[in-house]
């Protein structure tokens, strides 16, 4: 749980402490149920100064995503610069996308899908350029990389709201499997299935219940 916010925190410590709060609050209750009030409760402080630094609600839920897949992304992309080959982090880069997703609920609020629209543009721009980097290296056969990222994204998509719903016929392992034989076939590498967690460890989605 996050901890309380001092009255000695510097500024920008307590905004982080109040966006980590939120990020609790909605892994609990889901964004309808979330509340400015909440939120400041959790922090240690007043729901004015919540209001102070986010002016609305809506803003403080989008700015709490934003921080959690910005570290998310930043994760992912240290374990990618560690994998050796353009397979690799392509397995790496489904591992980390297939879990469950808090994003299912995002189109109830606007500023939220503002937020997922700019990450889905850099998600599909992500595999793309990580495709044309196996193309040159040859371990990739020649495709279309922005058709290839757009399906790919898709398909990750449509697994993470199953997921979500707790589909009973589709699991973390499922999803990541079905997943990286898709690519492996498209994209022309081997790929043997094998057990692995999918690596969204510290992500919003994965500490969500999918609460609305």
């Amino acid at each position: 749980m996050t901890e309380p916010a001092t009255e000695g925190a510097a500024p920008d410590g307590r905004r982080e402490q109040m966006l980590e709060a939120a990020l609790d609050v909605i892994a609990e209750r889901g964004f309808a149920n979330t509340r400015i009030a909440d939120v400041a409760s959790r922090a240690g402080t007043s729901a004015a100064l919540v209001i102070y630094y986010f002016k609305a609600r809506d803003l403080l839920l989008a700015e709490a995503i934003r921080l959690s897949e910005d570290r998310w992304y930043a994760e992912g992309m240290r374990r990618m610069a560690a994998t050796p080959t353009a397979a690799g982090r392509l397995e790496e880069l489904i591992a980390m996308s297939c879990v469950p997703d808090l994003w299912a609920q995002s189109a109830r609020n606007d500023q939220v899908a503002m937020v997922r629209a700019e990450f889905d543009d850099h998600w599909r721009r992500t595999i793309a350029d990580l495709v044309r980097e196996g193309q040159r290296s040859e371990e990739f056969h020649p495709l279309d990389a922005e058709d290839f990222a757009v399906t790919l994204s898709a398909l990750i998509d449509g697994f993470a709201i199953q997921i979500a719903l707790e589909d009973g016929s589709v699991d973390n392992q499922r999803a990541f499997q079905l997943t990286m034989q898709f690519a492996a076939e498209r994209l022309g590498f081997d790929w043997a299935p094998h057990r692995r967690r999918p690596a969204g460890a510290g992500r919003a989605a994965d500490r969500a219940r999918t609460t609305t």
